[in-house]
């Protein structure tokens, strides 16, 4: 059974007492504007795109570290939820409010929800550019590939491109997605599967600096890619991809 997202919003999760800071600088980096807060303590918001429809969104945690998790937007969480079962997944939480908390087989966590998105925001423009948030990489310790990679085809229906490059791969998504899915396969053991955003840029270079200068820190260069620290110690890519 697939259970095709269609859409997903992809949720920055900030340590406590960094959600301030995660805000102010990833406000900076997408020109979003922030809706007003919601939860007990105002713990979450969605960075609102001048035009289309959300797909980024933040919350401060409680206790532990910072992490990106992903929630997929469905018609029924419920079914969805089960279907990530028979894949190998493991139901975490079965909320009120109607969404579901899962476990994949490599241990990311990640949402099935039930409201709806679906007008694709377009690139924001820069003295340099123009630039996007527009990918997610899922980072997966050898030992896990395959298996959560089939589990990942099986529960969304996207077809698997293995050929990307010698570490990555790709689920093919739907054009009208807010978010490209990459997948790479690490060099070392790390414990569970995690993920981190990418952007597409018209000038790499350029947009690295304007990171810089809102309070990021360059970890390593590549190629085609600079990985990047935000304030709160978020790890992102800036790449030479053009943004759609």
């Amino acid at each position: 059974m697939t259970t095709s997202p269609t859409w997903v919003t992809a949720f920055l999760d900030f340590p406590p007492g960094d959600l301030e800071r995660g805000i102010e600088f990833w406000r900076g980096v997408t020109g979003f504007e922030l809706s007003p807060r919601r939860g007990d303590d105002g713990e979450f918001a969605t960075l609102v795109p001048l035009d289309g429809d959300g797909y980024l969104k933040v919350q401060g945690l409680d206790e532990g570290a910072g992490r990106l998790h992903l929630d997929l937007h469905v018609a029924n969480p419920v079914h969805a939820a089960e279907a990530a079962v028979e894949l190998g997944g493991h139901v975490l939480v079965r909320h009120e409010a109607g969404y579901v908390v899962v476990r994949s087989p490599g241990g990311f966590v990640f949402c099935f929800v039930p409201h709806p998105g679906s007008r694709r925001p377009a690139p924001a423009s820069w003295p340099g550019g123009r630039s996007q948030v527009d990918q997610v990489c899922l980072d997966i310790p050898p030992s896990a590939y395959d298996v959560e990679v089939e589990f990942w085809r099986a529960l969304t229906g996207w077809e698997f491109d293995p050929d990307v490059d010698r570490e990555f791969a790709r689920l093919e998504v739907p054009d009208d997605q807010p978010l490209r899915w990459l997948i790479q396969r690490l060099d070392d053991e790390t414990g569970a599967v995690s993920a981190h955003l990418d952007l597409s840029s018209d000038d790499r270079d350029a947009e690295v600096e304007r990171h810089v200068a809102l309070g990021a820190s360059v970890v390593a260069r590549h190629e085609w890619w600079v990985v990047l620290s935000d304030p709160v110690g978020t790890t992102y890519c800036v790449t030479r991809r053009k943004p759609r």
